[in-house]
């Protein structure tokens, strides 16, 4: 199988005693690129170098709204001077992590809302695909998409919303990111919803290292599972693991301009 991670931090500090072979082995295993994604203006440059030094990582910058506290205003403007430094490097190719989480302690709401907007007016002047986070703030996201109309549209990653809501999405051009979360048997709404999708609708991720899929708890989660994770979605939704894979980097390719 051939395979893409939309969405990892292979940059994180776990990874930082084995990361080379921890790419290796991914490429062994059939995963042939990988995107890393930028949460914060520090680690930015970490990232971009991982992609100018690995032939298989490809980089999306962006502000996480988890890390709202360490963003500052004058970020927004420093990421808009990476985007027009880097405009048609082939290995950017999204702004993300960006979005809305409403699940954290006391959300600042309206600063969630205020960046995400500075960073969708980006990807629109840039025309760049979005990679987005988004928990418990679909209806917000859903509604902020409809004034914007990106271009490129990108990835609801992690996507463990409603059948309806995973509707919306694609209606405006969006792809749903699907990883470990859905391996689980207590996901029984993300196995409804995957049942219904459409195969043009799916890529898949891993979020390494977060989110592990079923049987590795409490693990440091990599691309080296990501072949497992198609194997288990591909059980739920009644098909051949192939032809998840064929799919899912298909519709990668095409999201992030890939030949």
């Amino acid at each position: 199988m051939q395979l893409i991670d939309t969405h990892t931090h292979l940059d994180f500090d776990p990874f930082d005693e084995d990361r080379a072979a921890v790419i290796a082995r991914s490429q062994a295993g059939g995963v042939e690129r990988i995107v890393v994604l930028g949460v914060h203006a520090a680690n930015w440059q970490r990232v971009w170098q991982l992609a100018g030094e690995e032939p298989s990582i490809y980089a999306a910058l962006g502000l996480h709204p988890v890390f709202l506290d360490e963003h500052q205003d004058a970020h927004v403007e420093q990421l808009r001077d990476w985007l027009e430094r880097l405009r048609g490097e082939p290995k950017l190719c999204a702004i993300g992590e960006i979005g809305l989480d409403y699940y954290i302690d006391n959300p600042d709401v309206e600063r969630q809302q205020q960046l995400l907007e500075a960073q969708l007016a980006l990807a629109a002047e840039f025309s760049l695909p979005v990679l987005l986070h988004v928990r418990r703030a679909h209806a917000p996201m859903i509604a902020t998409l409809k004034r914007y109309r990106l271009e490129r549209a990108g990835v609801v990653h992690a996507f463990s919303g409603s059948w309806e809501e995973a509707q919306e999405y694609l209606r405006l051009g969006f792809r749903l990111g699907l990883g470990g979360a859905g391996t689980w048997p207590q996901a029984q709404r993300m196995h409804r919803v995957l049942r219904q999708l459409p195969l043009e609708a799916i890529v898949l991720e891993t979020d390494a290292p977060d989110i592990p899929p079923a049987g590795h708890a409490g693990e440091r989660n990599s691309p080296e599972l990501l072949p497992e994770i198609c194997q288990r979605l591909a059980d739920l939704k009644g098909i051949a693991p192939e032809a998840l894979a064929a799919a899912s980097y298909r519709n990668s390719c095409e999201l992030f301009g890939w030949r």
